[in-house]
């Protein structure tokens, strides 16, 4: 037998014993591959004479040829193989129940569905959706806001401090959203109607109180804003957030720092069942904060308080979740517990409109 008799024989045998894909792409590189057996044998053509080139070419490249299709049959042979042994270990029980459309079990989480509600209801209202980072300077967080330097006003937030940075400078945790009003006023003329939803972070965590939390900022600015102009507006958000026809609120004289006068807002409620009513009864539930916003905040967002006014409110938006939906713990919020989501989530599809229901 002579060497490419012999060449090709051992190849095709171990083209027929390979056992699965993998041993089968080891056999091909070995043989046809840039550094296989036949490989290295075309390579000494080159070095033939025209006699020896004309007979051990065509030996060669059908060689090559055989080898070629050998390998492509054994491949179905195994491929056939492998998915006859695949049907016969993976089994369907056509009798298991059909499995539920993702749309069915996917929830959408309380806040995400409370804040949709709220920019669906102002955005009827002519509000627009601002926002800005979450890490802020404390000239946005704490001075241009009106609470001056070493001010105790600036130790009612419980504020997450940052390293100071090469300049000495320590940046912040936002403690609410109200840096984007001033944001929102160095760079846009009046009028100016905003909210502005998103988290801040405050040193506090208990069954009604999260270190990190979500807020809802509003913001009007023009040359007419007024105390009635407020007290309408977050009389038809109440309204229409509680989804009530008709709602007492209770305005009472407080502070902040960058309001004033500054009013708290205490909408009216019944506690005597189970679940708090709201829209009746004789107690109270303070609500919201609320006010003009302060001469020298619109000093700092770049506005001359002789021609402009306007008026801020903020509100917490879990707290207004676990109210209208009833939930009693803030801390199931953040824990990812797939049984809470579930009762408490919201179908992916049920977007809410003011048309349509906010709730339904």
């Amino acid at each position: 037998m002579s060497d490419i008799e012999q060449l090709e024989a051992d190849i095709l045998a171990q083209i027929e014993g390979a056992g699965d894909e993998t041993a089968l792409e080891n056999v091909r590189v070995g043989a046809i591959g840039k550094k296989g057996a036949l490989s290295e044998q075309m390579k000494t053509l080159g070095k033939m004479s025209a006699e020896e080139r004309q007979v051990m070419g065509p030996l060669l490249n059908g060689l090559k040829a055989k080898v070629t299709e050998a390998i492509k049959q054994r491949q179905d042979v195994l491929k056939r193989a492998s998915i006859e042994t695949r049907l016969a270990s993976e089994k369907v029980d056509v009798t298991l129940p059909v499995r539920a459309n993702p749309l069915e079990t996917g929830r959408i989480h309380p806040i995400s569905q409370v804040m949709d509600e709220i920019t669906a209801i102002f955005a009827d209202m002519g509000f627009t959706v601002a926002e800005g980072p979450d890490i802020e300077t404390d000239y946005y967080n704490f001075t241009a806001l009106n609470f001056p330097e070493g001010h105790p006003a600036r130790e009612m937030h419980d504020t997450f401090f940052f390293n100071p940075d090469e300049n000495g400078e320590r940046r912040v945790l936002r403690t609410h959203t109200s840096p984007v009003q001033i944001r929102t006023m160095e760079t846009q003329k009046p009028p100016i109607r905003i909210v502005i939803p998103g988290k801040t972070y405050r040193q506090d965590s208990d069954a009604t109180h999260s270190a990190m939390f979500h807020q809802l900022e509003g913001l009007v600015v023009d040359e007419k804003a007024n105390i009635a102009n407020l007290k309408w507006t977050l009389m038809e958000f109440c309204k229409a957030f509680f989804e009530v026809d008709n709602i007492d609120m209770r305005f009472r004289p407080s502070f902040f720092p960058f309001t004033e006068p500054s009013l708290e807002v205490d909408l009216q409620c019944d506690r005597s069942g189970s679940e708090v009513k709201l829209g009746e009864g004789n107690d109270w539930m303070e609500i919201l904060g609320s006010g003009m916003v302060h001469p020298n905040v619109l000093r700092a967002g770049g506005l001359d308080p002789d021609v402009y006014q306007g008026f801020a409110w903020g509100i917490g938006i879990d707290r207004i979740a676990m109210l209208k939906y009833g939930m009693p713990d803030l801390r199931p919020f953040f824990e990812a517990d797939q049984r809470w989501i579930n009762h408490y989530g919201f179908r992916p599809l049920d977007m809410p409109t003011l048309f349509g229901g906010l709730s339904t």
